[in-house]
C-alpha cells in the first residue's frame, strides 16, 4: 500500500510533510497524524491552532482537538482545553487510556497534567495585542481555520486528527465541530475518513464528516462524496455561501477529495512524490 496524507489550508503543508515523512518510514497512521498535527499546534504563526491560537472573548485560549482511527472506529477528543498546547496528544490519551471519548474544560486539563503534560502560557503577545484591539469594537469574527490531517499507512489503516482554537474571540466555553465525532471528523477503514473545517455551527448542523464517509461507504469516490455533501448543505441553507464549510476525505485505496462552499480553501496532498498544495474551487 502506497501511503498518502492530506491536510487543510496552506499552513497544513508542513503538517502534511511531517505526516508523509513518517508514513514512508513505516510508522502507523495514528502516530503520523499525531506528529503532523503537532507541527501546526507548535507553530505560533498559525493564529487558529495550538500555541499562538486565537483567544476567546475573555482573552483565554481554549483548544479543541480529536483523533479517530479506522480500525475499530476508536475515537478520543478534548474540548475547551486550557494551558496545554499538545491538544491532539491529549485527545489520543483520552482514546487510549480512558473508557471515555471526550473530556472537556478543567477536567480535560487535569487529565492532561496527570498524564505528564506541562501547563504553559498559550496566548502570545501578538495574539494578546490583537485581542486588546478587538475589545475596542467587539466586531463579529469569522476566523476559524482548523488543521485537519488524514493519513493512510502502509498497512492500509486510516486515521484522522483535528485541532483548533476555534472561532476568534468566541464566547468562553463555546465548542465547535472540531472535536465532535461525525461533524469535525469521522473514520472507518472499510469506507474512508473525512474531516471538516470552516463554520463549526454549520458543520455540526449537517454532520458533514459522517455524511461524506457514509457516501463513500455506499460507493462514491471521495471527490464526489465531498462535493455532493457540501452541495446538499448549501442548497438547504444558502447562507453558507457567505461563510465557509469545507471538507476533505481519503478512501482505503488512497483516493482523495475535497470541497468547499466558497472560494479560498486549499488542501495539502502528499505521498512518495512529495507534497503539493491544491486549491479547491467552490461547489
Amino acid at each position: 500500500m502506497e501511503p498518502i496524507a492530506i491536510a487543510t489550508w496552506p499552513f497544513g503543508v508542513a503538517a502534511c510533510k511531517e505526516t508523509v515523512r513518517l508514513l514512508l518510514s513505516g510508522v502507523t497512521a495514528l502516530d503520523a497524524v499525531e506528529r503532523g498535527v503537532r507541527v501546526t499546534e507548535d507553530d505560533p504563526d498559525v493564529g487558529s491552532v495550538g500555541y499562538g491560537g486565537a483567544p476567546n472573548a475573555d482573552g483565554v485560549v481554549e483548544l479543541d482537538a480529536a483523533v479517530m482511527c479506522g480500525p475499530g472506529r476508536r475515537y478520543g477528543a478534548v474540548a475547551g482545553l486550557r494551558d496545554i498546547r499538545e491538544a491532539i496528544s491529549v485527545a489520543r490519551k483520552v482514546m487510549e487510556q480512558t473508557p471515555h471519548c471526550l473530556l472537556v474544560g478543567e477536567s480535560a486539563r487535569d487529565f492532561a497534567v496527570s498524564k505528564g503534560f506541562v501547563p504553559q502560557k498559550l496566548l502570545t503577545e501578538q495574539r494578546r495585542a490583537e485581542w486588546e484591539e478587538w475589545k475596542q469594537t467587539e466586531a463579529a469574527e469569522r476566523s476559524h481555520d482548523t488543521v485537519c490531517v488524514i493519513a493512510l499507512d502502509c498497512d492500509g489503516s486510516l486515521c484522522v486528527g483535528t485541532s483548533t482554537s476555534g472561532i476568534r474571540y468566541k464566547m468562553a466555553g463555546r465548542v465547535g465541530d472540531t472535536p465532535l465525532i461525525g461533524s469535525g471528523l469521522y473514520c472507518g477503514n472499510e469506507a474512508g475518513a473525512a474531516a471538516a473545517t470552516g463554520n463549526g455551527e454549520d458543520i455540526m448542523r449537517y454532520v458533514v464528516s459522517f455524511c461524506v464517509v457514509e457516501e463513500m461507504r455506499r460507493g462514491a469516490d471521495p471527490m464526489s462524496a465531498c462535493r455532493s455533501t457540501v452541495q446538499w448543505a448549501v442548497s438547504d441553507d444558502p447562507r453558507m455561501r457567505d461563510s465557509m464549510i469545507a471538507v476533505l476525505a481519503l478512501d482505503p485505496s488512497g483516493r482523495w477529495g475535497a470541497a468547499a462552499s466558497r472560494e479560498g480553501f486549499a488542501v495539502a496532498v502528499g505521498g512518495g512524490d512529495g507534497v503539493e498544495l491544491v486549491p479547491i474551487p467552490p461547489v
